[in-house]
């Protein structure tokens, strides 16, 4: 029997005061082995987000079917309301996890992170700062990676191949570049030309990467609209590519910060990362630019053709080798670039 009326009921709620959420996934299944450290990995990536984001921000955390430890802590931060919203499931993978998180909300920009991201300070006003300088970005990265046109940015090098603001200029911050290869594991025998050149696009003097990485991107929300309510793949190239997709299908570009705004931490705590976060201070939202953006385009299959077609030249070795030194890359790198 039901007595009297629910005071919610027909209430509309609205997500206006935030602009920024933050969505992180989390899968720690325990603390062995690889997972050795992965908690306080985990702890350092919420503290330098608690630390660097502006008041407007909405946190949610999407356990992905972690151990016990990791729940009660997640548990914990909603009970602190240092965190905003907590979504417990087993397994089900990132992409699954990460579209629970979206599901429900309507906030402007959505930021996805892997749960070892170490956010630097003004990583927020840089992201806005992008969006606002370029009306067509969909998706914007903060941290520089080698040869990003190469992935899921097709549409950007067509749309702009003839014009001068899409050039190779000199990468901002190169020991950044070293740290990050470092901490995914790999030698140091990689082409040290990805140390010295990448491709930008610019708008009045301001400068952003062409491409950007998966581990964290900030998203409009509109992208989310129509979304796939499952995805088989838990890790990997299924999920990265259903990303990756999303901003091409719908006419908009991925970009990327001219500088290095995060830091990727691996699964092994080292003393340079309590060192990082001792030195991170609050973002300002008044110094956030708002952004204007572009409508989505409709044609999704004739955006689809268009950009295979591109992509197919493109692929070829000497239309790229041509590009590039069409595109300002110097004669000694062209080769091996």
């Amino acid at each position: 029997m039901r007595v009297g009326f629910n005071p919610h009921k027909d209430k509309v709620e609205s997500d206006t005061r935030y602009l920024h959420q933050v969505i992180i996934p989390v899968y720690i299944p325990n603390e062995e082995g690889y997972f050795g450290d992965s908690i306080t990995i985990f702890k350092y990536c919420l503290q330098s987000l608690f630390k660097t984001c502006h008041e407007k921000t909405f946190f949610t955390i999407v356990n992905n079917g972690s151990c016990q430890k990791v729940l009660d802590y997640c548990n914990q931060l909603l009970f602190e309301k240092k965190i905003h919203e907590i979504i417990h499931t087993s397994n089900i993978g990132k992409l699954n996890a990460v579209l629970k998180g979206v599901t429900g909300h309507n906030i402007p920009l959505v930021t996805i992170a892997d749960a070892d991201v170490l956010f630097l300070t003004h990583w927020q006003n840089e992201t806005n700062n992008v969006f606002a300088r370029f009306p067509k970005a969909g998706v914007v990265g903060i941290v520089p990676q080698f040869k990003q046109f190469e992935g899921g940015s097709v549409n950007v090098i067509r749309e702009m191949f003839f014009s001068r603001k899409l050039r190779f200029t000199d990468v901002k911050n190169p020991l950044a570049l070293i740290q990050f290869y470092k901490s995914i594991g790999w030698d140091h025998d990689y082409n040290k030309d990805y140390l010295l050149k990448n491709l930008t696009i610019a708008s009045k003097g301001y400068f952003a990467i062409v491409g950007s990485g998966h581990f964290v991107a900030t998203y409009r929300r509109d992208l989310f609209d129509k979304i796939i309510t499952f995805n088989e793949a838990k890790m990997g190239a299924g999920s990265e590519k259903y990303l990756d997709d999303l901003p091409l299908k719908q006419g908009l570009w991925r970009l990327t910060t001219a500088n290095n705004h995060a830091f990727h931490m691996g699964n092994v705590k080292e003393s340079w990362m309590e060192e990082e976060l001792k030195n991170l201070m609050p973002e300002d939202l008044e110094m956030c630019p708002g952004a204007t953006y572009e409508n989505l385009e409709k044609s999704a299959l004739g955006l689809g053709i268009t950009n295979r077609i591109f992509q197919k030249l493109f692929s070829k070795r000497w239309f790229r080798k041509w590009f590039y030194k069409y595109k300002g890359l110097p004669p000694n790198m062209i080769s091996n670039y």
